[in-house]
């Protein structure tokens, strides 16, 4: 008779991993219109970009009235610089409709104490928090953090146990960490035995090493084993590292084992990698750089960010790229791909964003000053235009109020803010780092 696999309970408010492909969790390629493209496309789970514990302590809750995202911010410490910068910082955004018990806040940290800081800012909104200790590039594991984790076992396990206790119990959400292999598999193994026994519920293991790049082939070679270990905890196993579409996930946890698979760089390329063949399968650049320009111009964000993954979403030899890479607001992006159905939201999020003033495409009254590789782009894609035929079937835009987008849903509040008005001044405050820099 086969007995039962032991599992660990799934908390209340928590998700369970497995069965799922999930989005990786990416600097800069995971802010909130990406992980709505991957949702739309069929990602079951989204982790957002690490974010540093030490950005978000002290940081205030807030709910943007106009398309109803929550947004938590803060005044940066502008570099330590005299002159105190005058504008909040958005440090983290989210959904709380569309990414409703989908979304995993990945820490940053190296500490237990501002891990549980930083950690309970976010609690009520999340599905569960997930330790970075994978990450091997400078900027975290200078700091301790990331990759640097693995170097210091006690700390990881401290932070791990903390998380547990003072965050996922109280809040009911699942701590998770994404780790990376060691050297050998017995370096591994101990370290996994270890992290298993913390209380978590989910462990992700990017096959790959600490010095190793994303251009080197993945070592898969220790994952039945640290599957294993998993298992015998209970706990979900994740992997991560070149996988690149939904049926390759499901053939790899077929042929290893394991609970899920996480997809990374193919999912900034292009998210449709998400869906299956049988659905379809990849979709061309054109359908989804639409998609993420109207997440991007309804969750108003910021213009830098999305021009960075614009130029990653479209190929560089299109001649479109050429024309589109000098962009200076939305709705410059909005006239040169000629996406006319996005084009009425786009101006207005440029307000709202004071972008306006920049645009290349739409100056304002009385400036026309162009250049002639603006001219031309324009003149060619009103030709491209009126060669197609017929105009691009438009999309519902969401109902809008004042000078900016806003979806019709009611706002849900956090799960532990029940009585909390709609903006808070979280009373934990920063601690002083004239190094920070938000």
């Amino acid at each position: 008779m086969t007995s039962t696999p032991k599992r660990v309970p799934i908390p209340a408010n928590g998700v369970d991993y497995r069965g799922k492909i999930v989005l990786a969790p990416m600097v800069r390629s995971g802010e909130l219109p990406s992980r709505l493209l991957a949702l739309k496309y069929g990602a079951d789970l989204v982790w957002g970009p690490e974010t540093i514990d030490k950005a978000l302590v002290g940081a205030c809750r807030r709910v943007n009235p106009r398309n109803g995202t929550i947004e938590f911010t803060r005044v940066p410490s502008n570099g330590g610089r005299k002159e105190k910068a005058t504008q909040e910082s958005i440090i983290y955004r989210l959904d709380p409709v569309r990414e409703k018990g989908k979304l995993i806040f990945q820490i940053g940290t190296a500490s237990p104490e501002l891990a549980v800081q930083a950690a309970s800012l976010v609690a009520g909104d999340v599905a569960g928090i997930d330790v970075n200790s994978g990450c091997p590039k400078p900027f975290s594991t200078s700091g301790g953090m990331g990759a640097a984790l693995l170097r210091t076992p006690d700390k990881l396990v401290a932070i791990l146990e903390a998380l547990v206790k003072e965050v996922g119990t109280p809040h009911q959400i699942g701590i998770s960490v994404k780790i990376r292999i060691l050297e050998t598999p017995e370096l591994t193994e101990t370290l996994v035995k270890r992290l298993v026994a913390t209380g978590i519920t989910g462990l992700t293991v990017h096959c790959r090493t600490t010095p190793m790049r994303p251009r080197e082939r993945a070592i898969r070679d220790q994952l039945r084993m640290i599957r294993e270990i998993c298992h015998d905890a209970g706990i979900a196993c994740v992997m991560n590292g070149d996988v690149t579409s939904r049926d390759e996930a499901l053939a790899l946890m077929q042929e290893y084992g394991v609970d899920g698979a996480m997809i990374a760089t193919s999912a900034e390329a292009n998210s449709s990698c998400f869906r299956s063949e049988a659905d379809g399968g990849l979709l061309p650049w054109r359908d989804v750089v639409h998609d993420y320009l109207r997440f991007c111009i309804e969750s108003e964000n910021r213009f830098g960010n999305t021009k960075y993954l614009l130029n990653i979403l479209i190929p560089g030899k299109d001649k479109e790229f050429k024309e589109a890479k000098n962009a200076k607001c939305y709705a410059d992006y909005c006239h040169m791909l000629h996406f006319d159905d996005l084009i009425a939201d786009a101006r207005r999020a440029d307000e709202i964003l004071n972008l306006s003033h920049k645009s290349i495409t739409n100056p304002p009254p009385g400036d026309d000053a162009r250049s002639k590789a603006v001219e031309n782009a324009m003149a060619h894609n009103e030709s491209a235009r009126a060669a197609s035929g017929a105009p691009r079937s438009k999309h519902v835009s969401p109902a809008v109020s004042g000078v900016g987008p806003i979806r019709t849903k009611s706002i849900p509040k956090s799960r532990t803010e029940e009585k909390t008005p709609v903006e808070v001044d979280v009373s934990i405050q920063a601690p002083q780092n004239p190094e920070l820099t938000v």
